[in-house]
């Protein structure tokens, strides 16, 4: 049955993954919201919608009248000691991981109603559930997206359901300074009981999964994709 999936970003890193694994079903429309298209322009099943996730009032006009899945991709990686971190510093990551997806699913909500059944995604942190230094402005911004979809999957079941995936640390652009040698790989992967770093192809996985019906008696939860990094402590 044809369905259309809103995906916020997805120019690059873990959204382009999941933009590329959901267009490439046949029956699977991927409208993205996003402020420049790039690698995104030649894709089939995708269209483009702009939106700048730090606009107070984003112009949505041309949202679709139907939405079958919204997936809430934008985030950013901005770690300092608490002693260096402005009002301002906070205000961002507030405003990209936490703001910018209310005011997007608020504006997308009348069309998910119409679905027969939706789902939501959106991303946090591992850095949520496990006490990590130089994380207190992503951490209290992701945090804020937990606790908001824990109430608004209680607030749109039965019919909408809302779940989180917390990654740690993965391959992206995003990371690209935390990443950018091998020796900094190396130590990454070590923190890891799976040792490895994430690879945005698992999350696209998950979230195909998510938005699928295979996944019709979960909502409200907040799904670890770490490698064992927030539950397991090798002796």
């Amino acid at each position: 049955m044809p369905r259309t999936i809103l995906i916020a970003g997805g120019n690059s890193g873990i959204g382009l993954e999941i933009v590329k694994r959901l267009a490439a079903q046949p029956d699977t429309q991927v409208v993205c919201a996003l402020r420049h298209p790039g690698p995104l322009a030649d894709l089939a099943n995708v269209t483009t919608l702009p939106f700048d996730a730090t606009d107070p009032a984003p112009d949505l006009a041309g949202l679709p009248e139907t939405l079958d899945g919204f997936v809430y991709c934008p985030g950013t990686i901005s770690l300092k000691p608490f002693h260096r971190l402005s009002d301002e510093d906070f205000l961002l990551d507030l405003q990209v991981n936490f703001l910018g997806a209310v005011r997007l699913l608020r504006s997308s909500l009348p069309a998910l109603k119409r679905a027969d059944s939706a789902g939501i995604l959106f991303f946090s942190t591992v850095a949520v559930s496990t006490g990590m230094p130089f994380h207190t402005s992503i951490a209290a911004a992701k945090g804020a997206v937990e606790a908001f979809a824990r109430s608004l999957a209680a607030e749109l079941a039965p019919k909408i359901r809302v779940n989180v995936i917390a990654p740690s640390l993965t391959q992206t652009p995003l990371a690209g300074n935390l990443l950018n040698s091998d020796e900094k790989v190396e130590a990454s992967q070590k923190r890891h009981p799976l040792r490895q770093v994430g690879d945005p192809a698992d999350f696209a996985a998950a979230v195909e999964f998510f938005l699928s019906d295979h996944a019709k008696f979960m909502t409200g939860q907040v799904i670890p994709i770490d490698g064992g990094l927030s539950s397991i402590r090798l002796l």
